[in-house]
């Protein structure tokens, strides 16, 4: 069996990947192109790019430089973006216009965003006309937008046309993309009105007017609609496909299903590494850029951390009395971070998805408040048991008791009002909630037990 062989055989098999790259490494050492390239060819691109990705970072600049190894732009999309940019850097211009012009403008866009813009001109300079003009109109548009991952390649027959007629026109016209599972019908200005499966135009009769098989177009996707919004107007209709439209309604490009599944999966990571304060990071940023990117949010921690312990030291004769206090703090507020952690990564993916609305807001206010008094019995007991049993003191039992049921309803309330409130203000909620939910449960947790047990003693 050849090796090229078992890469077919075994792939997206990382322990077979770590024995590849050795042998990719040997072959970009010995400059050895051909066996590369043939290799690449024989693996579906996913392959091939984690192939890439996984090498060290000169290995990944040797085989991009070596003398007849021409990275397939169908390997290059399906890299990591922190990789694509750090492999803009070691190739020509040519070579990239060579990559552009073999991909469907939404993958082009993408990659051209990560090109140095005193690059950018010559690049574009060097393609032709009609593929200038779509990826210039593309990048006016905000980052984040429909326009941006939309493709420019769609099939569009007018409404008068018969099935016949359109059958003849997609076997002859060689300009339509290679793929399509819809056809869009437009009017005379250019303006979607329905869309015919493919398969249905095969299952007619060639004297049908397209008319009268179409479904009417209901979702139409404006150019400038966040790229989240899309995402959930294609979860919440199970779309195939949608059509783009200007400003004037005119059809202007397609978004299917598997640009959206990418939007998705960004969008549930980016919401995951902002919830944890470290950004956009990458895995193959340097220790200074990932240093940078999370000092901002421990600095923040730190004060806030100041502030809780301010807190304690208000109670410092409370606690003198009675020092075991101090060895069962950290319960209670532990405790209510994590409950208001579940309830706040719970509403920031509500309102990603535009779950959480007015009409059901009060209802899941009253819900986590009920929540937060059935765990905190819960826990109450649990914890006044170990209490009791390990201090054998019923005040103590009594105000862990207390202190955690305050805690868990305080802390499922903010869990959810907090990202609210910052929504409300236009402030990404995945960004800062965290940090106010954590001081506020610690801040609640210490005053709420330090101040049960003043009472008390």
């Amino acid at each position: 069996m050849t090796l090229i062989k078992k890469i077919k055989d075994k792939k997206v098999n990382f322990e077979f990947n770590k024995e590849y790259i050795k042998v990719v490494t040997d072959k970009i050492a010995s400059n050895d192109a051909l066996f590369i390239t043939n290799s690449f060819k024989e693996m579906h691109p996913a392959d091939a790019a984690d192939i890439i990705e996984h090498l060290g970072e000169t290995d990944r600049e040797n085989l991009i430089k070596l003398n007849n190894f021409k990275i397939d732009p169908e390997v290059f999309i399906e890299l990591n973006e922190s990789v694509q940019t750090e492999i803009i850097k070691y190739l020509s211009s040519d070579a990239i216009v060579r990559i552009l012009k073999n991909l469907e403008s939404d993958d082009a866009i993408a990659i051209l965003e990560n090109v140095e813009e005193k690059d950018k001109n010559s690049i574009l300079g060097a393609l032709p006309p009609k593929d200038r003009f779509a990826l210039l109109e593309g990048l006016s548009y905000p980052e984040d937008s429909a326009a941006r991952i939309m493709q420019r390649e769609f099939t569009a027959i007018p409404s008068n046309w018969s099935v016949g007629q359109t059958i003849d026109y997609l076997r002859e016209n060689k300009d339509l993309p290679e793929q399509f599972l819809e056809i869009y019908i437009v009017d005379e200005n250019f303006k979607p009105i329905g869309t015919v499966p493919s398969s249905k135009v095969l299952r007619n009769p060639r004297e049908s007017k397209m008319l009268s098989i179409m479904e009417d177009s209901r979702f139409l996707v404006p150019v400038d609609m966040d790229q989240e919004e899309v995402g959930n107007l294609f979860e919440n209709y199970n779309l195939n496909s949608a059509c783009v439209v200007d400003k004037n309604n005119k059809l202007v490009g397609m978004i299917t299903s598997d640009d959206i599944l990418t939007v998705l999966k960004e969008e549930a990571e980016e919401d995951v590494l902002r919830l944890a304060g470290v950004g956009d990071e990458e895995i193959t940023d340097g220790v200074f850029t990932k240093t940078k990117r999370r000092f901002n949010w421990l600095l923040l921690n730190l004060f806030t951390a100041f502030l809780a312990t301010y807190c304690i030291s208000l109670f410092g004769a409370t606690i003198k009395q009675m020092v075991v206090l101090a060895f069962l703090m950290p319960i209670v507020a532990s405790m209510g971070g994590n409950a208001g952690m579940q309830t706040l990564a719970v509403t920031v993916r509500t309102l990603a998805t535009n779950d959480l609305t007015k009409n059901n807001f009060n209802q899941n206010i009253f819900k986590e408040f009920n929540i937060g008094i059935l765990n905190g019995i819960i826990f109450a007991i649990i914890s006044a048991l170990i209490v009791q049993l390990w201090f054998q003191d019923n005040i103590l039992s009594l105000i862990i008791s207390i202190s955690m049921i305050m805690t868990m309803v305080v802390a499922g309330l903010f869990g959810i009002l907090v990202p609210v409130t910052l929504n409300k203000m236009n402030i990404d909620p995945a960004i800062a909630s965290s940090v106010f939910v954590t001081t506020i449960t610690d801040v609640i947790g210490f005053v709420s037990f330090l101040g049960v047990g003043a009472y008390f003693l």
